[in-house]
Order: C-alpha cells, then sequence, then structure tokens
C-alpha cells in the first residue's frame, strides 16, 4: 500500500489541454473519487496515475517513488475498466488468476489468492462458470477480485458501476465500501455520479474542465462548496439559482423583493444595484402555511406549481417564479397533496443562503 502524490500535473492533446495544475496527495489507505462532468478531465488523471497516459509535466509519485518514466506494469497498481475487460474463454478462477500467472507468481500461491479472493465476494460457488454465464453485478465483481488478487498498492477503478442497474449499483456499491474497509489499500474511483461520490469517498476531488473546483470529505464539500459549479452539482436534486439584484436590505427576485434582516445584510458587503446569484438547497425551504411560525431569519417567495414526483417518502416539486421562467426544486412531505397550477409562498431559510458572482462563479458569502 501506499500513498499517491501528484505535482502541477498537465496533459495536453496537440493543442487541447485535458487537465491542468492538478496536485493533491492522497494518503496512504484512503478512499478518494474523482468527480465532474463528462469531459472534466477524471479518466485522464486516472490513466495518467495507471501510466496508460504520460504527463506532458509535473510530477508523479507513488508512495516515495517517482513514477513519470516507469511502464504500468512496473507501477503496482490494478486498474477496474467499465466494461470490466473479461476474458471471454476463461473460467471465472482464471480470470482472477491471470494477473498472477503473468507475474509467474507460484501455483499454490496462486491458487490460495483465487480461493480467499473468491471467497470475499461469494463468488466462490462460479469459479467454473464463464463470464457470459454470470449476470453484471457478478461480472463486476470477477473485474474487482483479479485487482484484488494482485494485492497492489493503489486500486484504480474508472466508472466500473455505471453498466449496473440501480438497485445492484446501490448493493455493489456497499459492497465496495466494506471491501475497502477491510483491505485499506490505496483507492482512486472515477465516477460522473454525485451519489456515488459522496456516500464511497474518504474525500472528493470535484473536477471542471480540466481544473480542480474543490477537494474535501463529502459533507464539507456539500455544506460550502467553494463556487457555483460545485454547488450545484454535488445534491440531489440540485442547489436552487436564483439571479438577483441587492437594493435595500433586499434580494429583488424577478420583481419580488426577498427582505433581509439588517443585521445579516451589514454582514454581505453588497452595495447597491449589485447582481448576485442566490443558492439554496430543496430542504431549506418550506411551504409558508403559519405567519406565526416564521423566524426572523426567513424570506418569502411566490411561486406556481409545474410539475410533481411523488417519491414516496418524500414529494419533488418543480415550481416556477410568478412572473418569470425561473425554476425551483422542493422537497416536502410524500402526504402533502397538491397539484399542478397551484400558487405557493415560500419560506427561505436565510441562514442557509449562499452568494454567488454571477460572473465567474465564486462563492462570496458565506466568506471563505
Amino acid at each position: 500500500m501506499a500513498n499517491v502524490r501528484l505535482e502541477d500535473i498537465k496533459r495536453r492533446f496537440n493543442n487541447v489541454t485535458a487537465i491542468e495544475d492538478i496536485s493533491f496527495e492522497i494518503p496512504d489507505g484512503e478512499f478518494w473519487v474523482l468527480v465532474g462532468p463528462s469531459g472534466c478531465g477524471k479518466s485522464t488523471i486516472l490513466r495518467t496515475i495507471a501510466g496508460l497516459e504520460t504527463a506532458t509535466s509535473g510530477k508523479l509519485f507513488i508512495g516515495e517513488r517517482l513514477v513519470n518514466n516507469i511502464p504500468a506494469r512496473q507501477r503496482d497498481v490494478a486498474m477496474v475498466f467499465q466494461n470490466y475487460a473479461l476474458y471471454p474463454h476463461m473460467t471465472v478462477a482464471q480470470n482472477i488468476a491471470f494477473g498472477l500467472q503473468m507475474r509467474k507468481v507460484d501455483s499454490k500461491i496462486v491458487q490460495e489468492r483465487v480461493v480467499n479472493v473468491a471467497r470475499s465476494l461469494s463468488l466462490d460457488h462460479l469459479l467454473d462458470r464463464k463470464p457470459k454465464q454470470l449476470s453484471g453485478g457478478q461480472q463486476q465483481r470477477v473485474a474487482l477480485g483479479r485487482a484484488i488478487a494482485r494485492e497492489p498498492q493503489v486500486f484504480l477503478l474508472d466508472e466500473p458501476l455505471s453498466n449496473l442497474d440501480a438497485q445492484l449499483r446501490d448493493d455493489t456499491r456497499a459492497e465496495l465500501k466494506q471491501l475497502h474497509q477491510s483491505l485499506g489499500i490505496t483507492t482512486i474511483y472515477v465516477t460522473h455520479d454525485q451519489v456515488e461520490a459522496m456516500t464511497l469517498a474518504d474525500k472528493i476531488v470535484v473536477l471542471n474542465h480540466g481544473r480542480i473546483q474543490q477537494i474535501g470529505d463529502p459533507q464539507t464539500i456539500y455544506a460550502c462548496p467553494a463556487n457555483q459549479m460545485v454547488a450545484t452539482f454535488l445534491g440531489s436534486p440540485p442547489m436552487n439559482i436564483l439571479s438577483a439584484i441587492y437594493k435595500n436590505n433586499a434580494f429583488d427576485v424577478s420583481g419580488q423583493l426577498l427582505e433581509i434582516p439588517s443585521n445579516l445584510s451589514e454582514s454581505l458587503h453588497l452595495h447597491q444595484g449589485q447582481n448576485v446569484d442566490l443558492g439554496i438547497r430543496p430542504e431549506h425551504i418550506q411551504i409558508d402555511t403559519n405567519s406565526e411560525l416564521r423566524t426572523h431569519n426567513t424570506a418569502l417567495l411566490s411561486v406556481e406549481v409545474k410539475v410533481l414526483e411523488p417519491l414516496g417518502r418524500e414529494t419533488l416539486i418543480r415550481a416556477s417564479l410568478l412572473g418569470s421562467s425561473g425554476v425551483l426544486n422542493i422537497q416536502v412531505a410524500g402526504n402533502v397533496r397538491l397539484h399542478p397550477g397551484d400558487r405557493l409562498s415560500l419560506q427561505l431559510d436565510l441562514s442557509q443562503l449562499f452568494l454567488f458572482d454571477p460572473n465567474t462563479g465564486d462563492r462570496i458569502w458565506p466568506e471563505k
């Protein structure tokens, strides 16, 4: 096992920069997730660590060893691909053993590892089957088993669950987390699925346009996003963003005024007429039903219900601001009865409000 350190890594393809100024260090034994939209550079980073891509500049260390010029087969990392890459003519046992046999490991040791790995992944009753006889989840576990059997210093997983159905993806995600807890091998996991990132990671690296946007543990990134991209990417449903103009201790949102307490207004350090983007998560919006329960930390906004998405325990409402095409996502209890076209007054919890610069997307409140 080993730590992984990247120092100012850049990767260019002709005139296109795929990743730039990538620097972070993963401590030995931690599970880190690289997350971001398609084309953000996360797979390029993973392939560079694996040795399948060569960094244009910068330094890459696995443990204390500089590996920039060391070929992939000598880096002691194991990579699990999105398409599993199993050999169709081999049995489960042969697929798991293949990497060890290529390294001329003693046959007795190979057999022991295959049996132990298969047992840990609940594959011991499938060792004589071939990939076409397995479900998608079983094939995924075989690919993981092949990587585990090598006992590498680092695991690299490139969207390994994307081909599974929803229930199987949830089950396999839990198995992955338990597996990491038992093995303690440094793991780097790539996904575009923010739910996977939040549930699996010790630390998340959020990427966009080939650059790091924020690094932190899941709860910190969710609660304190560095910019609007991070705020809207992590969270399901995503954070609501409303364009507003600051006027006399209030925000003008499409002609509606959100009154804010004077003590909060003073701490914002905004000037009259300043344009800002307001961010608030759906769970911090409530339907206003009782004026006596309002607090000084709430503001009211009028909307019209457009779409209802019942999810059982809760219902997701998509509503538009009156007089505007702006859309808000709201979460309410599943027993709330509403219909498209209903008009609602919403309470926004101002203590959970974020302000972003509309030009740069950077967070300007709460202050960093």
